[in-house]
């Protein structure tokens, strides 16, 4: 299973550590920013499945960075827990008529954050915690490691199976070599993009087994998105 990715913006070191640590013993995919300018940044080039921000960072404000996100199409859902010492009333409707899903005042409990964490998870992106993902008529269980289409089971390998999950978690999203690379592969892991373009073509030609419409569209010069019929 593809684990969910979460971006933490955090200035404070120690804390952005602990937060790391705990969020890691999770299982989550974690990606730690100190600075508001270089967190808008790796969103526009990523966008992970929940961004935990830091009201009072560098450069650009936690608080600015989350009105600049629900401007943008590609995260005007993003969930957001929004972390600041600032605990009065007025700071709080703020943040929250600002965008965010959920608020935490420091200092907070570790079993509080992580429940927050699991709890907006759940209520808005249910398909990055669910087993079975189903997209038009395919279907794939997470657990058993199986994927099916119109009931007939589909045979893929480990790279095409995690390359399916992403996509479906994400079905009518376009997403660049680059970014299935990070996201499938993994950021530390180097290989040439045209690999993407190998494992396309083997995923396609299972799902599709030659009689079926095309789930897999291909857009010319910005990557491959499935279809979310």
């Amino acid at each position: 299973m593809i684990a969910p990715r979460i971006m933490v913006v955090e200035d404070e070191e120690p804390l952005g550590v602990l937060l790391r640590y705990n969020l890691e013993s999770e299982g989550y995919q974690v990606e730690v920013v100190t600075r508001g300018d270089e967190a808008e940044i790796r969103l526009q080039e990523n966008v992970p499945d929940l961004l935990v921000l830091d009201w009072m960072v560098p450069a650009v404000s936690g608080i600015e960075l989350c009105r600049r996100l629900r401007m943008r199409p590609e995260t005007e859902r993003l969930p957001i827990i929004m972390l600041t010492a600032r605990g009065e009333e007025s700071d709080r409707v703020r943040g929250l008529s600002t965008g965010a899903d959920d608020y935490l005042v420091k200092p907070f409990s570790t079993p509080e954050f992580m429940a927050r964490v699991k709890a907006l998870l759940r209520r808005a992106k249910p398909e990055v915690l669910s087993s079975v993902l189903k997209v038009g008529d395919i279907m794939l269980d997470r657990e058993s490691h199986r994927v099916y289409r119109k009931k007939s089971e589909i045979r893929l390998g480990p790279t095409e199976f995690r390359l399916l999950e992403f996509m479906m978690r994400h079905p009518g999203r376009v997403f660049s070599r680059s970014q299935l690379l990070d996201n499938v592969w993994g950021e530390t892991i180097y290989i040439d993009e045209r690999t993407v373009d190998v494992h396309v073509g083997r995923l396609r030609k299972a799902v599709n087994n030659g009689r079926m419409p095309d789930v897999i569209r291909t857009i010319r010069g910005a990557g491959y998105a499935i279809r979310e019929d």
